[in-house]
């Protein structure tokens, strides 16, 4: 009985075929084997245990290397992806600093989306700066619904902005224009959509670092992203429900109010600490009720924390 096999790698990624008989990628390459049968009178009956035995030997599983083969056909049931969030901020300069400090500095980000810069056109560009499969440089000590060191399970993006700044006796921010945001929200799309994040892992640098942090600040529009399904946001209804009885400023208890951050996902370490009391409570505010920021607890932050919670659960 005599064989001939013909194995054919088809490369994916560069729709090139090539004649190796080794598959260099198992996830980018589709082995076949054709098999031209000569067969010898008389034993044909047999010739199809031959052939199956040929057809298991090429897989797109199997990578061949010099001292052993790897196979990839096994996935274990116990893991996850790497990335389990995305973390916005400012940048606080122009376009040219702003990718200068990224990519030469020692902060880096996923991904740079810059201003139209008051430039006719109402184009932006969008850098990606660090592959998605690497970790970048942007949170710091952070944390968020029980995760630390947030740098190695999410995505970094980077907004050109000013940021939330002091001017004269108040702090004032700056609007990010809508062709910015137009290109946060596709960007954003896909990288949820790659990795299903949960609109309440699409976090403010303020979220994760609240007593350090400001960005992305009151000015970056989050209702906005929420109602694209990107990111949480308490509904009108519940926020008056669990308002009934009180006014927006009447005062509330701070040790219970930061009892109900720690559980929506703040990183919350001393619940009775005043500083931390005005950091934690002040993100919260940025992020759900930008419009007055006092770091104080009142009787609307407390219905809007337990409004979130009602929606999307607690972290633990």
């Amino acid at each position: 009985m005599q064989f001939r096999s013909l194995e054919i790698c088809i490369n994916a990624r560069q729709s090139q075929k090539s004649s190796t008989k080794f598959c260099q990628s198992a996830g980018a390459c589709v082995c076949f084997s054709l098999f031209i049968l000569v067969v010898l009178a008389g034993r044909m009956k047999k010739n199809w245990l031959w052939i199956a035995l040929l057809v298991s030997g090429c897989h797109s599983g199997t990578e061949h290397r010099q001292v052993f083969t790897v196979d990839h056909h096994l996935n274990a049931r116990s893991q996850e992806p790497r990335v389990k969030m995305v973390v916005l901020h400012y940048t606080a300069e122009d376009n040219a600093r702003s990718l200068h400090l990224l990519s030469q500095g020692e902060v880096s980000a996923h991904y740079l989306i810059t201003s139209p810069d008051g430039k006719p056109s109402p184009a932006v560009t969008v850098y990606q700066l660090v592959p998605e499969s690497r970790v970048a440089w942007h949170a710091g000590v952070s944390g968020w619904r029980g995760y630390t060191h947030l740098n190695s399970i999410s995505i970094g993006i980077e907004l050109v902005n000013p940021g939330y700044y002091r001017k004269g006796d108040r702090t004032t921010c700056t609007l990010y224009p809508p062709a910015q945001i137009d290109a946060l929200e596709n960007l954003l799309q896909t990288v949820v959509k790659r990795y299903a994040i949960t609109p309440v892992n699409i976090v403010g640098h303020s979220d994760v670092a609240p007593l350090r942090k400001q960005d992305p600040g009151p000015c970056f529009p989050w209702h906005l992203l929420a109602k694209a399904g990107l990111g949480a946001w308490p509904d009108a209804g519940a926020v008056a429900q669990f308002l009934a009885g009180h006014s927006a400023r009447d005062p509330a208890d701070p040790r219970e109010l930061m009892t109900l951050l720690a559980r929506y996902g703040y990183p919350v370490t001393d619940p009775g600490s005043p500083g931390e009391q005005a950091g934690v409570i002040s993100a919260f505010q940025m992020h759900f009720r930008p419009a007055r920021v006092t770091g104080k607890a009142d009787a609307e932050t407390e219905a809007i924390a337990r409004a979130l919670l009602q929606k999307y659960g607690t972290a633990h």
